[in-house]
């Protein structure tokens, strides 16, 4: 039913009898591949470095509207939570459109969320063209620059993704930079212009993400047909130049009449002709855009909700299960760890070296260090994979019982390193359903993250409001990430069991 891993790096035929033949394609990590890396690289760094900086423009929106804490915090929720909610629908677009002109739209949709931002009266405006609209160009070209990078690369694929997401660590540096430096020169408005503007480099960056280029086919026999018709007209109106010329000698006054006759109505045919080729150019091209559009539509629905959706395939559900609990075990600590330094009275320490940047730091060589290993021949990424969560985990729930600059610095390193498997997370879902089935199982992915995100530091929120305490939040968050790990574990068992069943009807053949 699902494409393996195997089949990484090679197009299908497009006579349906001819499908299960597989040939080579030579773009596969060659040159171009990696500068689809780089142009995955910038997207990283223009859409999640800005959402991770976007507690700048927090301070300015909360300065400016005068409203609650946790209503404006729904501003910057709403865009992260919708770029990664959007998923399965961007999944849409990129079977019907391709990731190259779904990023270009994207990267248009969220400079315009930008730029229309920059006029909110309130922060209920804010909800609507920065939340909504930005977060759902961002979600529009982030989607492609994961999935392109996935398909132009078979030997160095967990590589190739961890330094294409090293652009969230390096954009989250650059981008708040950039808005303090913005908003302390011109004021949040017209800084919000200027970032609408940068973000037209998503345009740029999709541009640069090449479709894989199919074998050299033949040359389409409309197209033929299309430059042969006015060629003929042209040498009927040339025969006839040269016919009227060979009786021009001998012909009196009279025949000058009809061969004009003869020669305008030779050019009559040629235009009717290229009317004829132009009417049939554009009835061809709508045809095959209506195809287009029927068939991605038809992959997209299959995907989902068809005999071969993806949701018959277990252990996929189970990594989806996973998904719904992990991402906001990663993004609690942003959130929380200034007030814990504050509760400790390590303010001074922390801003000489702010924990949250030990985070993004030891983040980027996490994804690098963590994406080269599992690239290894004699290494399984899945196993990578799971050390790097158990990790995680453990990270998180030793978290609380540190009181010292010092530990929870330590910790902050160990909670960056290891949640550098989120360069492994496109790998791993590609071994799960193949190649084929990426941007829709990827978009799947995506969008569990956002639901964890968006209701994961509310709900962390909500118990220290009722606890009065930080532990409860991380313990908790901790507990429900341990049950989704728990999720991945349905993987292994259920490999077992297939392989100890074959060794069953093995011997009982023999």
């Amino acid at each position: 039913m699902y494409a393996s891993h195997e089949d990484i790096g090679y197009d299908f035929e497009d006579d349906p009898k001819d499908k299960k033949t597989l040939k080579p394609n030579p773009d596969i990590d060659g040159r171009w591949a990696w500068m689809v890396v780089l142009s995955s690289f910038f997207v990283h760094i223009l859409i999640m470095g800005s959402q991770m900086a976007l507690g700048v423009l927090n301070v300015e929106w909360l300065e400016e509207f005068h409203q609650s804490r946790g209503l404006t915090a729904w501003v910057s929720s709403l865009s992260m939570g919708i770029t990664l909610i959007v998923g399965p629908f961007i999944g849409l677009f990129i079977n019907t459109c391709g990731c190259r002109q779904t990023a270009i739209i994207g990267g248009l949709v969220n400079s315009l969320g930008w730029v229309l931002s920059a006029y909110a009266a309130n922060v209920h405006y804010l909800f609507i063209t920065f939340g909504v609209t930005a977060g759902f160009g961002s979600g529009m070209a982030y989607l492609p620059a994961v999935v392109m990078v996935g398909r132009y690369f078979q030997k160095r694929r967990a590589l190739a993704q961890g330094l294409s997401t090293t652009g969230t660590g390096f954009g989250t540096f650059l981008m708040t930079v950039l808005l303090k430096y913005l908003c302390a020169e011109y004021g949040w408005r017209n800084a919000m212009f200027i970032q609408g503007a940068v973000s037209l480099n998503l345009c740029v960056c999709g541009a640069l993400m090449r479709p894989l280029s199919p074998e050299t086919q033949g040359k389409d026999p409309v197209e033929t047909d299309a430059h042969v018709l006015p060629a003929q007209s042209t040498e009927s109106v040339k025969s006839s130049g040269r016919l009227g010329r060979a009786e021009e000698k001998g012909a009196s006054p009279g025949h000058e009449e009809a061969l004009d006759d003869l020669v305008a109505q030779a050019c009559q045919e040629k235009a009717g002709a290229q009317k004829d080729v132009c009417a049939f150019r554009a009835l061809k091209t709508v045809s095959q855009l209506t195809l287009r559009v029927r068939k991605g539509f038809q992959d997209w629905y299959s995907g989902y909700f068809g005999a071969a959706s993806l949701f018959t395939n277990r252990m996929f559900v189970a990594f989806v299960f996973w998904a719904l609990f992990a991402y906001s075990s990663f993004v609690i600590p942003f959130i929380h760890l200034p007030e814990i330094v504050d509760l400790y009275n390590l303010s001074e320490q922390n801003d000489v070296f702010p924990l949250t940047s030990i985070i993004a730091i030891v983040h980027i060589f996490g994804k690098v260090i963590l994406g080269a290993v599992a690239d290894l021949p004699c290494i399984s990424v899945w196993n990578v994979f799971l050390m790097a969560n158990f990790t995680l985990v453990l990270s998180i729930f030793i978290l609380p019982l540190m009181h010292t600059y010092a530990g929870l610095a330590v910790i902050c390193a160990l909670i960056g390193f290891s949640s550098g498997y989120f360069s492994l997370m496109p790998v791993v879902t590609e071994d799960l359903v193949g190649i084929e089935h990426l941007a829709n199982a990827y978009g799947i992915i995506i969008c569990a993250n956002g639901v964890s995100a968006l209701l994961g530091p509310p709900f962390a929120g909500w118990i220290y409001d009722m606890t009065q305490k930080y532990d409860f939040s991380f313990y908790i968050c901790g507990l429900l990430y341990l049950v989704g790990l728990l999720f991945l574990f349905i993987q292994p068992c259920i490999q077992i069991i297939e392989q100890s069943r074959k060794k069953s009807t093995g011997g009982t053949h023999v």
